[in-house]
């Protein structure tokens, strides 16, 4: 071979490795930890580009994503092996390559939902089980979530063995109106990052308040003769809609009637509730799907069509930056309006400075913008690449000096002044919220005005409002009813739960399903918390090194411990519903302390034992330690943290089989 060949070879395979470790930290951030790092036309140009040199080459790489589906499973709860693997579907932007695929069969057309796959098996009529797709092999257990997802019947009159697909997906409607609670530096990018959190929530109440909705799209296994389905996969999809399911929209085609149905869709994605990212053509006949058989990743039965992306040009007016209550500032594009998918686009969050510097971005440049699955508006392009933007020295809140910090290999511009009135002002929104304390009725606008009178500036002087009735009176749009309303709210905001004031005061990664993890391992004890140290709050289920090294430098802060001192005086903490003693029938296990990881066999999921313990007088905690009376884990040879710790303290390590013995 030509020396000349080898180099070039080379260069390519360079190309590639790079295009790979790209792709998979992409992918990895996007489906693991539900962040956006890339946009999805960025992330799409490049995948093609690795296709593309991968058949240039012949060459595939370890690692490559061309080769890998789903996402790799890094959450606490159970897993579970697919009886049938899950495969990705080739794709086209090119209708015509869509029509020479179908060829002459008749084939289903229909949205290609934008969610998280899950799998639904149902034994004797009953839901027995329900997964994500995990990484297409194995994926994690959601049953108790998905009893509460809509379109997710519990029952269906079929009393054989049944496992069907489908897509878990939060419409537009309440993706906005969740975030809408939200401060904007936790705000969700868009309804796929904010379902995939919500479908893999550790409490299913949350799961529940976020309205996911299933469709399926199709069965794998089913104890049923197929005759009856006149090789037609349209009518094992009416068979699942007769049993109470939804089924996803779909059009009947041919190769000549694909164009017109193509439109048809597209012609109504901008008005469709729940997000989509293009269409999937499905051969109608079963038996020819069977015989297409599939390749180790595409099924060949099945093609995405993704939309061209409609692109325009535009000028860059100004980037705004918005401080939030963690001290980070956000930038957000504002450019002269521009039509695209059919309405008027003005601004475009461009998410952070690592992404600045990529663009090149200037004031006055000429950049391409688009709309990332025709509703949210991202930058594709900068075409004059000035790179002349000047990430502010200061503050635009306070005027205080900003620092450019590097989180996560992402560089992102932060308020260095701890006394940032824009901090203030967001913290105490977060507090009050929903995901907070809960205290109705205070809104920012509210928070503003009562900070621009002196009363409100840190999270104890909402408590100490009362002392200033007669200021709050007086304000515009106040009287004695609305302040009486006011002060109410607060009121009973005192007595609370320790887990609300965890996810209220702003501790770094700490949501309401962490707080109630950490809430559970002291056992309601906010001291004991407080005086932990980072080996027990890594020992905590859903609690790894970062988190508990963010959580202990919290609580060692000074002025982190006066808050929470001036905060506790006006609190009163109960214990939370499901954990208040009672008498439970049988054998009272009261005064034993008890500890459940791995997958559970004879119980639906954690909750539904640790309910069952706690009912019998038991304590359930998170870690393993000197005080705990049982390990319960049906992997009794497991090398886990929790197995080693149970060893060296000479804590018994018991089966669900030995802990039912127990319980009669």
């Amino acid at each position: 071979m030509d020396p000349k060949d080898n180099t070039t070879v080379q260069n390519l395979k360079n190309r590639m490795k790079e295009l790979v470790d790209i792709l998979n930290e992409a992918a990895r951030a996007y489906y693991s930890e539900e962040k956006e790092i890339m946009s999805n036309l960025e992330y799409d140009r490049l995948y093609d580009e690795l296709v593309a040199l991968e058949k240039e080459t012949g060459i595939i790489l370890a690692g490559s994503p061309t080769q890998k589906v789903g996402y790799e499973i890094v959450s606490e709860l159970p897993k579970v092996r697919h009886s049938v693997p899950m495969k990705s579907l080739d794709k086209t932007k090119d209708l015509g390559q869509l029509q020479s695929f179908l060829e002459d069969e008749i084939g289903m057309l229909s949205w290609k939902l934008d969610g998280l796959t899950v799998v639904l098996t149902y034994e004797g009529g009953e839901l027995a089980q329900a997964a994500t797709r995990g990484n297409g092999e194995v994926g994690e257990v959601i049953t108790s979530n998905a009893r509460v997802f809509e379109g997710v019947p519990i029952r269906i009159p079929f009393e054989g063995h049944l496992v069907v697909r489908g897509e878990a997906l939060i419409s537009y409607e309440n993706f906005r109106k969740i975030n809408e609670q939200l401060p904007p530096n936790e705000q969700y990018k868009n309804p796929r990052n904010l379902c995939s959190g919500s479908v893999r929530q550790l409490d299913s109440r949350i799961a529940k308040e976020r309205h996911v909705h299933v469709m399926v799209y199709t069965f794998i296994e089913a104890d049923v003769s197929m005759d009856q389905f006149g090789d037609s996969k349209e009518q094992e999809l009416l068979w699942l809609k007769s049993l109470g399911f939804d089924p996803v929209p779909y059009q009947m085609v041919t190769k000549e009637t694909l164009p017109q149905a193509e439109k048809a869709f597209t012609d109504i994605v901008r008005e469709y509730a729940y997000p989509v990212d293009g269409l999937v053509l499905t051969i109608d006949s079963i038996e020819r799907s069977a015989a297409l058989g599939s390749t180790a990743k595409f099924p060949r039965d099945s093609m995405a069509f993704k939309w061209q992306d409609e692109q325009a040009p535009t000028k860059l007016l100004e980037v705004e930056w918005s401080p939030s209550r963690t001290g980070l500032i956000n930038p957000v594009a504002i450019f002269e309006p521009v039509e695209l998918e059919g309405t008027t686009v003005k601004r475009a969050s461009i998410h952070n400075v690592s992404i600045i510097r990529e663009l090149k971005l200037g004031i006055g440049d000429t950049i391409t913008v688009y709309k990332a699955n025709m509703i949210i508006p991202q930058i594709a392009e900068n075409l004059t690449k000035s790179d002349t933007l000047e990430i502010p020295e200061f503050c635009p809140r306070c005027g205080g000096k900003t620092e450019i910090l590097t989180r996560e290999d992402v560089q992102v511009l932060v308020c260095a002044n701890p006394s940032c009135p824009a901090k203030s002002l967001k913290a105490l929104e977060h507090f009050v919220s929903r995901n907070g304390m809960n205290i109705e009725g205070i809104s920012e606008a509210i928070i503003e005005r009562l900070s621009e009178q002196d009363i409100l500036n840190c999270f104890g002087d909402l408590y100490r409002l009362k002392d200033h009735r007669d200021v709050i009176e007086q304000m515009e749009g106040f009287g004695v009813k609305s302040c009486d309303k006011l002060l109410d709210a607060v009121e009973r905001s005192r007595h609370t739960e320790l887990f609300r004031l965890l996810a209220a005061v702003g501790i770094p990664g700490i949501g309401t399903a962490a707080a109630r993890l950490l809430a559970d391992a002291v056992d309601q004890d906010l001291q004991k918390l407080r005086e932990a140290d980072e080996e027990f709050l890594s020992s905590i289920d859903g609690i790894g090194p970062v988190m508990a090294g963010d959580i202990f430098r919290f609580f060692r802060q000074q002025e982190n411990a006066e808050m929470i001192d001036d905060l506790v005086q006006y609190l009163e903490f109960a214990r939370p519903a499901d954990e208040t003693e009672e008498e439970g029938s049988g054998k009272s296990l009261k005064g034993m302390t008890f500890v459940i990881t791995g997958s559970l066999e004879h119980f639906e999921n954690r909750d539904t034992l640790k309910d069952l313990l706690i009912a019998k007088g038991a304590k359930v905690a998170g870690s393993v330690s000197k005080n705990t009376t049982y390990l319960v884990n049906n992997d009794i040879t497991s090398t886990s943290s929790k197995n080693k710790k149970a060893k060296e303290l000479g804590i018994p390590i018991i089966t669900e089989d030995e802990l039912i013995a127990i319980l009669h």
